[in-house]
């Protein structure tokens, strides 16, 4: 009986010990999830302005890195919000162009060649399913982030929007300003965001 209950103990031990270890990973990996409120928080804290070359490069890299593990909806929200639009403002060119070259997501390069492939008309409707999107989730944005993508509102000009249909992205982004494409990101990422979720991939109307 003495064994049996030393056993039990022991059992439950080991079981407290793997709970125990499981709530400080859990802990840990909580603290460690990157935020918008966190990338607001560190864009805050740092003036690029004040920085020399090299420390101006780590902490770009770093606000990419946070960026990059951000999710989708995160993401979205913090492009819309122009969570760090005055870092990038404070940016030199060739800065803003290796921002926009570490931000970019995972597939976006095959995103721009599938959409190379398709149509003017395919274009235009996934174009304006994107703004579309975009206008809504702006709208759906809880106070205060209403307030901030009022200020910051996504890229919607006719303008871009033309010439994005009717010479294709390859073009528009080889031709484009390291500016322009900051401003047509959001648009560009959730034009990625349909292809990856299978809409627009087939033809008209789902075929």
């Amino acid at each position: 009986m003495k064994a049996r209950t030393r056993g039990l103990w022991l059992a439950a031990g080991g079981l407290l010990a793997v709970w125990l270890l499981a709530w400080v990973g859990y802990s840990l990996a909580a603290r460690a999830k990157v935020t918008v409120e966190k990338i607001q928080a560190y864009v805050n804290s740092v003036d690029l302005r004040r920085l020399n070359e090299r420390e101006r490069a780590r902490a770009i890299q770093r606000l990419a890195d946070m960026i990059n593990a951000l999710s989708f909806e995160e993401r979205r929200r913090a492009r819309v919000e122009g969570i760090w639009r005055n870092w990038f403002d404070d940016m030199t060119e060739a800065e803003k162009g290796q921002f926009i070259e570490a931000t970019m997501p995972t597939g976006f390069k095959k995103m721009i060649a599938a959409f190379e492939e398709w149509p003017e008309e395919r274009r235009r409707r996934a174009v304006e399913e994107a703004v579309r999107r975009l206008r809504e989730a702006q709208r759906q944005a809880p106070q205060p982030s209403r307030a901030l993508s009022e200020r910051n509102p996504p890229p919607l000009s006719e303008e871009l929007q033309q010439r994005i249909v009717a010479i294709g992205l390859k073009t528009f982004y080889a031709e484009s300003s390291a500016q322009t494409k900051a401003e047509v990101a959001p648009l560009l990422e959730e034009m990625q965001r349909m292809m990856q979720s299978g809409r627009f991939m087939r033809g008209p109307r789902g075929r």
